[in-house]
């Protein structure tokens, strides 16, 4: 076992390192565990915005209209040759998207 503290990654958000520093040994495996599910999980589903070069891009939660939740993302549809945004989120085993606009206004 070693005798250090191991390094997290360096993109590894602070409140991230913090929460897990905090956190106790059955924590932590708690956490461990479920990662590993999540990732395994997402290894498989067909993930929003995977579609080419859509981009997610996450904006602060009072930009958002009635009805989209916090965890909603925005990505970038290709339909006819036009680019438009999309709020994306999932509702159980639904993907629900709401139009946001034209990503070149006109």
């Amino acid at each position: 076992m070693p005798e250090d503290q191991p390094t997290p990654p360096s993109d590894l958000p602070d409140d991230v390192v913090d929460t897990l520093n905090d956190s106790s040994l059955k924590r932590l495996r708690q956490i461990a565990e479920y990662a590993e599910e999540l990732a395994e999980y997402r290894s498989r589903e067909p993930h929003i915005g995977e579609d080419g070069d859509d981009d997610d891009i996450h904006e602060p939660a009072e930009e958002r209209p009635e009805g989209v939740p916090s965890r909603a993302t925005v990505t970038i549809k290709e339909i006819n040759d036009n680019r438009y945004y999309y709020w994306q989120w999932r509702d159980g085993e639904n993907v629900r998207s709401q139009y946001k606009g034209p990503v070149t206004p006109e």
